[in-house]
Parts: C-alpha cells; sequence; structure tokens
C-alpha cells in the first residue's frame, strides 16, 4: 500500500487524558536533542539531514530499560525560517519514509515555509528493525492452483512466514503496532520542542494519521490523508477489498488504454480482448516459464507485473509492455526454457537429497548441529542437508565408484580447501583405483588450475594437452597470501562475473 511515486524517489491504554500528550509517560525521553547531520555526499541529498531518537521500546513500560531507535530526517527552509512543521508518512504500513521530504523541494510553498520530517517508524528503515530472516512466501507458488499439494505449499508457507517474522523478529516483533508508534510520533513532537505539528500521510499513512489524531488530538495543526484506507474498520476488511480495486482498476483503465493502443501493444482491440490475452499468457507461463534480460517470469510474476502497473497511469506503459514481451506479441529476447532465479539452490537440493539416502529426522538433526556447532562455530551450525530430512526421496540407487576400468585420473587438491577438505578427497583417492593426486601444500583455495599456480597448470596441462599422466601421486607449492589491497579473480569468480555480465 505504498504511495509508489514517493517510494521510488526514495491515552487510552495509560489512563492517561486522550487529549493530551503523555508528557509523564516521555519524562526523560523528552529531553534528549537530535543531532542533525547530513545524510549523505550524494548529488541531490545536500539539503536532507538525518538524525534518531530513542523511544521506549513498550509505551506501557516506558521505564524497563528497553528502547528502540527510531531514525528520521528534515529539510528546512533556505531561509532557515519555518512557519510550521509535517510529519510526513508514504504509507506501507511499515514505509521507510526519510527520503519523502525531499519530494517536496519541488514544491516551495510547502518546503520554504515548513520544516519537513521523514520517519523510518519502529522496525523499519534505519531505525530499530524487525525482521522475517530474509523468508518470504508471498510468491512462492501460484495461488489460483487449488490442488490439494499446492494448497498445502501455500498454507503451510503463511504458518511458517508467521513463525520466521515472529522468531526472528524476538520481543521487538510484539511492539510493532499502530499505538506504539503513534507515541513515537509525538514523542518526536516533544523532542524537537513543537507544540503542534501538521501531517501528511499516503495510502497507509492515512490509517496512521487518522490514529495520530485520535490518540493526540490536540497536537496535531493539519492533517492531510491522501488515498485513504478505510482506517475506521479492522485491517482485514481494509485488505478484503485489495482484489475489488485493483480488478476495477485493471478491467475499467488499464485493459482499455492497452486496447487504444493495439497498433503498439498487439494485445487485443478491446478491453475484454486484452483480459482474455492475460489469461492465456498467464496459462502459458504456469506450464513453462520464461526468460527475460532482466529475469524469469511465473504466472505470479506476471500477476505482479499487472499489479504494479495499476498504480499509476503513468505506469501502464511500462506494465504493457512488459505484458505484450511475454505474450509474444512483440519480439522479446526469450530463451526455450526458464532459467529460474534459485536454479542452482534447488538443484543442489535436488542432487544431495535424490542421490542418496539421508539417515536421521529432527532429532538427529538437533544433535548434529550442537555437536558441529561447539566443534566448529563459524559454519557448523549450519545444515545444508538438512531438508533431506524431511525430503520424499524417489527410488534412486547409483553405483559405487570405484576407479576399476576407469582411465587413470588426476585430482588436483590443496591442503586446505574449505567447501571441499583434504581428508575426504584422500579417503575418494584411496578409493578409486588408478588415482593420481596432485596436492598443492599450504594452499586452501578451492578452484586452482587456471590461476596462478605456474606448477598446477603445467602438471595438469601436461595431462590434459600431452597426454602424460603422472606416474604416481605428487605435490605443488602453493601461492603466497596477497597483500592487503591486492585483487584478482579465480577461475570461479571469474566464470561467475562472465555469466552476470550476459544475464545468465
Amino acid at each position: 500500500m505504498h504511495r509508489r511515486k514517493i517510494a521510488a524517489a526514495l491515552a487510552v491504554v495509560t489512563g492517561t487524558s486522550p487529549l493530551i500528550a503523555p508528557q509523564a509517560q516521555a519524562s526523560g525521553f523528552a529531553a534528549q536533542q537530535i543531532a542533525w547531520q547530513k545524510c549523505t555526499d550524494e548529488p541531490g541529498f545536500e539539503r536532507l539531514q538525518c538524525g534518531s531518537f530513542t523511544a521506549p521500546m513498550d509505551w506501557s513500560n516506558p521505564r524497563n530499560g528497553k528502547t528502540v531507535t527510531i531514525a528520521v530526517s528534515r529539510t528546512v527552509p533556505l531561509s532557515g525560517k519555518a512557519k510550521t512543521a509535517v510529519f510526513t508518512n508514504p504509507g506501507g504500513p511499515g514505509g521507510e519514509g526519510r527520503t519523502l521530504p525531499l519530494v517536496y523541494l519541488e514544491r516551495p510553498k510547502l518546503s520554504e515555509n515548513a520544516e519537513i520530517y521523514g520517519i523510518d517508524v519502529r522496525g523499519t528503515g534505519a531505525s530499530s528493525n524487525v525482521t522475517c530472516g530474509g523468508f518470504d512466501t508471498l510468491g512462492s507458488t501460484d495461488p489460483r492452483d487449488r490442488t490439494k499439494a499446492n494448497l498445502d505449499l501455500l498454507y503451510s508457507g503463511m504458518e511458517l512466514q508467521a513463525k520466521f517474522c515472529q522468531t526472528k523478529s524476538g520481543e521487538l516483533g510484539r511492539f510493532i503496532t499502530t499505538e506504539q508508534t503513534v507515541k513515537d510520533l509525538d514523542l518526536l513532537r516533544q523532542v524537537l520542542g513543537k507544540k503542534k505539528i501538521s501531517w501528511l500521510g499516503y495510502s497507509g499513512g492515512t490509517w496512521m494519521g487518522a490514529y495520530y489524531a485520535t490518540y493526540f488530538p490536540k497536537t496535531l495543526d493539519k492533517i492531510v490523508l491522501d488515498s485513504n484506507t478505510e482506517f475506521t474498520a479492522p485491517w482485514q476488511t481494509v485488505f478484503g477489498d485489495f482484489g475489488m480495486g485493483f480488478e476495477r482498476r485493471f478491467r475499467v483503465d488499464f485493459a482499455p488504454w492497452v486496447a487504444r493502443h493495439d497498433n503498439v501493444f498487439h494485445l487485443g482491440k478491446t478491453g475484454e480482448e486484452v483480459r482474455q490475452t492475460y489469461e492465456r499468457t498467464r496459462a502459458k507461463l504456469a506450464q513453462q516459464p520464461v526468460t527475460l534480460p532482466d529475469g524469469t517470469y511465473y504466472p505470479v510474476t506476471l500477476d505482479l507485473v499487472l499489479v504494479q502497473g495499476q498504480y499509476s497511469k503513468y505506469a501502464f506503459d511500462g506494465a504493457a509492455r512488459k505484458f505484450a514481451e511475454l505474450a509474444g506479441a512483440v519480439p522479446a529476447p526469450m530463451t526455450a526454457q526458464a532459467s529460474y532465479p534459485d536454479a542452482a539452490i534447488s538443484t543442489r537440493h535436488s542432487i544431495l537429497c535424490n542421490d542418496t539416502e539421508f539417515r536421521g529426522d529432527r532429532r538427529f538433526l538437533e544433535r548434529d548441529a550442537v555437536r558441529d556447532g561447539a566443534k566448529w562455530p563459524l559454519l557448523g551450525y549450519y545444515q545444508v542437508m538438512g531438508p533431506c530430512a524431511f525430503w520424499d526421496r524417489p527410488d534412486v540407487n547409483l553405483r559405487q565408484p570405484t576407479g576399476i576400468g576407469v582411465a587413470p585420473t588426476l585430482m588436483v587438491q590443496s591442503e586446505r580447501d574449505a567447501p571441499t577438505p583434504i581428508e575426504g578427497a584422500r579417503r575418494a583417492h584411496a578409493g578409486f583405483a588408478g588415482s593420481r593426486m596432485l596436492t598443492v601444500e599450504n594452499e586452501g583455495d578451492h578452484g586452482i588450475y587456471g590461476f596462478d599456480n605456474a606448477c598446477v597448470n603445467d602438471v595438469v596441462e601436461r595431462y590434459l594437452v600431452d597426454r602424460v599422466t603422472p606416474p604416481r601421486d605428487l605435490s605443488c607449492p602453493g601461492v603466497p597470501l596477497p597483500e592487503p589491497g591486492q585483487q584478482q579473480a579465480g577461475p570461479l569468480e571469474q566464470a561467475r562475473d562472465l555469466a552476470v555480465r550476459l544475464g545468465w
């Protein structure tokens, strides 16, 4: 529920009268001062100042010693004389707000007469954060697929999302509420020494502004609520209308607009034809996702492209052009098969878990992590193969590699290779008949040949090119560690860099 254009620019509970700011609650906190400084040296941000203040984590128990940091920004009139102070909010809820004051520099009537404040509300931006640990199930599977298997994925994902968010956010997560936030806002007013402030909020910021006004009606001067939520109803009601609003915008405005410009987009000559093209394209993406230079597109991705395109009429063109590419209505450099963004990870899991049986359950994993973590705390607690304990493994029976009947094999191994330790390499060498091991001594790199070890390069190329098999195991010295500031890319890094440059 962000206001997209702005996002791109970068008393009842306490028993205190609801008609006045809870000065007693803020006692001590209100005495702090904000150390304003330049936010960044980046061009275009010269007038934006940044700072922060401290607020109680829990306003119902403000003296328990637990606090949060609230990051704020401001612009001030060039004259240094402001007639008013305006708090702004871009919506979300939870949108980062510190760049918002910059938008109004193009509105000198406001910016040259007011101190304009941007706030990263508690939980977001540069303020004390909550997190879901990077887990996000939204869009991970197509909600239109109502098969039992997909529903299990969908709703189990939601359950897991809740667990991730609450667990990873810890105690702070319980105090990310509108009530706590509006009390932060009024503390900011007190810290600034303002008797009153004005409010300018968009979308979810209208909800916050309405509640700020409800809790502190005597401390707000002017209140602007732009693109309003139904802030008199519960959030469930607000989001219950989400689908309706987007569908209406799509059918009434977007699709007919695309149809009027069929000579450009070739998606249909009427709004209904455009909508049918959308359904056909979506169905095709369900059968086979496609890859464009900017990423891989699935049915859910198409939906989100179009949804985002509905926020502004100036976004119609971009959404329609992407829609046309995916529909094949205009030329696009598609690949025959999808290149999934998480292909490497998914492939790794599939190979690890499908190839050979994993023995152990959750209790085993817990014991294993404690044991390995105690010995190797940097990475020992991580369990790459953990998913295999829950994997529905197919009937795969791999042959045992022995080296028998195989041409002599050259194994190159550094002594301190991290992802593939030498102990395992030595055991493999012992069990693989006819193999030769080239040990790189006093070396820990992963991926040696083709870089800067002349000895290794010579041995390997004599073997590969000259067809000279070493008669026995041998060794090469490693390459000394570099001095600080020396940077080179090994063969694996070079390959990854080239892949990025090519868009692969």
